[in-house]
């Protein structure tokens, strides 16, 4: 990614966190002292970390962890990337119609996790599309850097890329820790999922090793450890898709121990014809979705709401609003292109004035 795009990702997040960076070094009454951290290099975003601790040093070396797990997912799911004495998903998808890789357990959790979610979501999250996906991506980019040639995929090249979508042609070993795609022109793209489920990961490891609150945002992955020093909640701003509006913020919404991940078309689009294309491709019509500006779920589970996030994008409202209402403990907020906003059935009980 170029070094504007990273700009643009670092200025532009989807969700963005509002009270809890009131200042750095705040000290409460009682209880601990509130630090906050950021990053850019881990998932090609940026990282955001806020938490409470009893010195400087020992939250910049909690961060220094979560970090070294970020970086690890991230070499491990990125699909276009080499890494010394790693074999990645990128690996898998060199070696489609070749030979299996042997590959770290991680990247086996995730491709099972991955099947799952593609039977959850009723086919609208499958990792096996990155044949079509690739090519949405040259586009983009080529799009992006030259408007005034900005151009669509032809729709011919889309269909053939789509007869190398089969989710079970991702032969996973486990007696042997192998992957192996068997056809050959077939790629892997977990960018639907991977972030979120790699965040999903770090924070149960930050668990494990004693943290218990804390806020992590990873690229508008955004995921609440425990609550605030002084017992509330974190509160977060959900960003307005509009962004010349002098609203920065939709709305804002109070949660803990929870999770919140809002797919949009405001942050990777290219225009053609004066018409905007995100990077969210339906499966069903091999085309950007236009339904709404954003989609935001709230849930327990990052890699959950990552793939909810993208799957509702993709419906119109009333059938995505039924698929949510089948998930327990699963909430979703749909921003329309005239700004006009509904819930599922209990999203409001997050929401805060």
């Amino acid at each position: 990614m170029n070094k504007q795009k990273k700009i643009s990702i670092f200025i532009i997040v989807a969700i963005i966190i509002v009270a809890a960076l009131i200042g750095f070094n705040y000290n409460h009454d009682k209880g601990k002292t509130l630090f906050t951290a950021s990053f850019l290099d881990v998932f090609d975003t940026k990282t955001d970390i806020v938490g409470y601790s009893d010195s400087k040093q020992e939250f910049s070396q909690q961060v220094e962890k979560i970090k070294e797990k970020l970086v690890y997912y991230n070499n491990l799911y990125d699909i276009y990337n080499d890494y010394d004495n790693i074999n990645n998903i990128k690996t898998i998808n060199d070696n489609a119609g070749i030979k299996p890789v042997k590959v770290d357990t991680q990247i086996i959790n995730l491709l099972k996790y991955c099947k799952d979610i593609y039977q959850k979501t009723d086919k609208q999250v499958n990792v096996a599309m990155g044949s079509v996906l690739s090519i949405w991506h040259d586009y983009r980019e080529e799009g992006s850097e030259n408007p005034d040639n900005a151009k669509l995929p032809p729709m011919e090249e889309l269909m053939e890329a789509s007869k190398h979508t089969n989710i079970d042609d991702i032969i996973i070993d486990e007696a042997n820790s192998t992957v192996y795609l068997k056809d050959p022109e077939m790629s892997l793209d977990v960018g639907s999922i991977g972030k979120g489920y790699a965040v999903q990961r770090v924070v149960e490891y930050a668990k494990e090793i004693g943290i218990t609150d804390m806020l992590i945002s990873v690229g508008g992955n955004v995921c609440a450890i425990g609550q605030k020093d002084d017992g509330s909640k974190w509160r977060l701003g959900i960003q307005n898709p509009d962004l010349e509006s002098e609203e920065t913020y939709s709305k804002k919404v109070e949660i803990k121990d929870a999770c919140i991940v809002t797919s949009g078309d405001y942050q990777r689009y290219y225009t053609v014809d004066n018409v905007k294309y995100c990077h969210i491709i339906d499966p069903d019509t091999l085309m950007p979705a236009n339904y709404f500006s954003s989609v935001s779920i709230i849930t327990k589970d990052s890699g959950l709401a990552d793939a909810l996030s993208t799957s509702v994008y993709n419906m119109p409202f009333e059938e995505g609003l039924e698929f949510i209402n089948n998930f327990d403990g699963v909430e979703a907020m749909w921003i329309f292109e005239d700004g006009s906003i509904k819930y599922s059935d209990n999203f409001e009980q997050y929401v805060v004035e």
